[in-house]
């Protein structure tokens, strides 16, 4: 694994801005109870559609019956879940009582194809199979996938946990003269994630994994930044010093980007 990802977890959403943020999947347990529920309901509405059909079919031939049958089979168990979660973006009634969602891969929302795709996989590994190759699946999957899940290439999250930032880093006071000096040029994305995920994250490293990762952190950022940093100063240190000092030149550009709009755009009249 390369350093410059060190830190950053698969399951990780890496933003635009170069932080990486936790989009947890949803547990064995939850999918569960959310499974129990569309199962109960897609089996009433089929049973729903039973007697329909058998009200509509009464004297009809054996070969109507059997396309009736069908037709059911496919609008209770596909066609109804895949309309809810193409869409809900990602919603089955199971989802919304629970509180999951499903989105795909990249953490972005779901369309016809995978809602589609899951729900048809779903016939075979839910609904005849009673759902033991999906819970066997999700069990050993690391996302918690069923096989509905891996074809269409999206995971199950938790809708209603709250996505916490990681806290920026500080800027250690007797670095700060010479951070406010120092020319520092625009980071890598992937370093620039990989130092925010390290600083955040030192605490849970072993002391040996923190030193040893620090160090090849501020091999990599040495090239970007000028002069370089005094000596004998800790890895951690000068690479919390960049990030803050990154951050404090990155909002004072925006802030002057945004008095320059205000002075050469007329004020927008049209709300």
């Amino acid at each position: 694994m390369s350093s410059s990802t060190v830190g950053v977890g698969a399951d990780d959403l890496v933003t635009g801005e170069a932080v990486a943020l936790d989009l947890p999947h949803a547990g064995i347990g939850l999918r569960l109870a959310s499974g129990l529920i569309d199962l109960v309901v897609g089996y009433a509405v089929f049973i729903g559609l039973q007697f329909l059909a058998d009200w509509l079919t009464g004297g009809a031939d054996d070969a109507l019956k059997a396309a009736v049958a069908t037709v059911m089979v496919i609008s209770a168990f596909v066609v109804l879940p895949t309309t809810i979660e193409t869409l809900t973006r990602g919603k089955t009634l199971g989802h919304l009582a629970i509180g999951l969602r499903t989105v795909r891969d990249d953490a972005g929302p779901i369309g016809f194809r995978q809602a589609v795709t899951r729900a048809l996989i779903g016939v075979l590994e839910v609904y005849a199979c009673a759902g033991v190759p999906a819970l066997i699946c999700a069990a050993v999957s690391q996302r918690g996938k069923r096989l509905g899940d891996l074809l269409a290439g999206t995971y199950v999250v938790r809708d209603r946990h709250k996505i916490a930032l990681p806290t920026p880093a500080q800027m250690p006071p007797h670095l700060s003269a010479w951070a406010r000096t120092a020319d520092v040029a625009p980071l890598p994305d992937q370093l620039a994630v990989a130092l925010r995920q390290f600083v955040a994250r030192a605490a849970s490293f072993t002391p040996e994994v923190r030193e040893q990762l620090g160090q090849r952190l501020l091999e990599e950022t040495r090239p970007y930044v000028a002069p370089a940093p005094p000596e004998g100063n800790h890895a951690e240190y000068v690479l919390m010093a960049v990030l803050a000092e990154r951050r404090t030149r990155d909002a004072a550009r925006l802030e002057r980007e945004n008095a320059l709009r205000a002075r050469i755009l007329p004020p927008d009249t049209t709300s």
